[in-house]
């Protein structure tokens, strides 16, 4: 377990020095070398969903009936592999995640825009193809070979766009109105491997303690013209990874000899709060299911 748990660890470290090193340059390029930010954002970030999870209205729904809705709502959108299906699984989910969660539009649009970026690249490829001579119904020269596209890709990269757009709304419904405790708890009901469970767990709150270092080590670069060019970036950006490679395995071990120290047997356990499926939400999740089916047949 402790290995694990270290390798897991090491691996955030790396992920952390790779969006602080994505920050600064963002940073500079919006204020300027001369102009410094105070404001502390987090956009897109971990603490923003983990806020907004807590602080949504449907955070008092029972999480289970949550996720299961979810996984519903996800299964239906990719089984039926329709266009007007996925269009409202994105609409049903974003009027649920903003209107009845709460949480402000623009935030939503902000944290969507994490998946376009993905589904951008891997629609490119989808939509596009590459030949040595001119091909398909359009088709562009570009020197020493020819990009090429026809009507059936640019549909088949609408649907598949529109099928993957409709699964992460699905997605963001739940990790957006259910905290990750909760949701863990959700995993623990469903028995997955406990392995796999407590390294989620213990992952995920190492993670806020780790961008908490990362941030200072950042900040500590920046007080010393760490970030004045690219060349010297790429420098700060090495030194900040590996020495918070290294921390992350120092606090890995003691936060493990900690838990050792409590008695820790390989389970953690906390304080569940009971939360009853009320009929308006079971009428909702209903609803919701039949106005899809009903698209779905309609249109198929």
């Amino acid at each position: 377990m402790e290995t694990y748990v270290q390798m897991g660890l090491g691996l955030t470290a790396i992920a952390m020095g790779l969006q602080g090193f994505w920050r600064s340059g963002r940073e500079k390029r919006r204020h300027g070398h001369g102009h410094h930010s105070f404001g502390h954002k987090h956009d897109g970030s971990v603490f923003s969903i983990d806020y907004y999870a807590y602080a949504s209205r449907l955070r008092g729904w029972n999480p289970g009936f949550k996720a299961l809705f979810s996984m519903v709502c996800l299964v239906l959108c990719i089984a039926c592999d329709n266009v007007y299906v996925s269009l409202g699984t994105i609409l049903l989910m974003g009027y649920i995640t903003v209107v009845m969660g709460g949480l402000p539009f623009w935030r939503y649009l902000s944290l969507m825009t994490i998946p376009i970026v993905f589904l951008f690249f891997g629609s490119v490829a989808v939509a596009l193809g590459v030949a040595p001579f001119p091909t398909g119904q359009y088709c562009v020269h570009m020197g020493f070979f020819y990009l090429y596209c026809s009507d059936e890709s640019l549909l088949a990269t609408l649907r598949l766009v529109a099928r993957a757009f409709g699964a992460v709304s699905a997605m963001y419904m739940l990790t957006l109105s259910t905290p990750a405790s909760e949701i863990i708890v959700v995993l623990r009901g469903i028995h997955v491997p406990r392995l796999i469970v407590e390294l989620m767990n213990m992952i995920y709150r190492y993670i806020f303690l780790m961008m908490d270092t990362q941030c200072r080590m950042k900040n500590a670069a920046e007080s010393r013209l760490g970030y004045c060019d690219f060349k010297t970036s790429c420098i700060s950006f090495g030194q900040v990874a590996g020495n918070l490679l290294v921390v992350s395995l120092k606090k890995g071990n003691a936060y493990y000899q900690a838990l050792e120290a409590r008695c820790y047997d390989g389970e953690l356990r906390f304080l569940e709060e009971e939360k009853a499926v009320t009929a308006g939400q079971t009428a909702i999740a209903v609803v919701s299911v039949a106005a899809l089916l009903t698209v779905w047949r309609l249109t198929a």
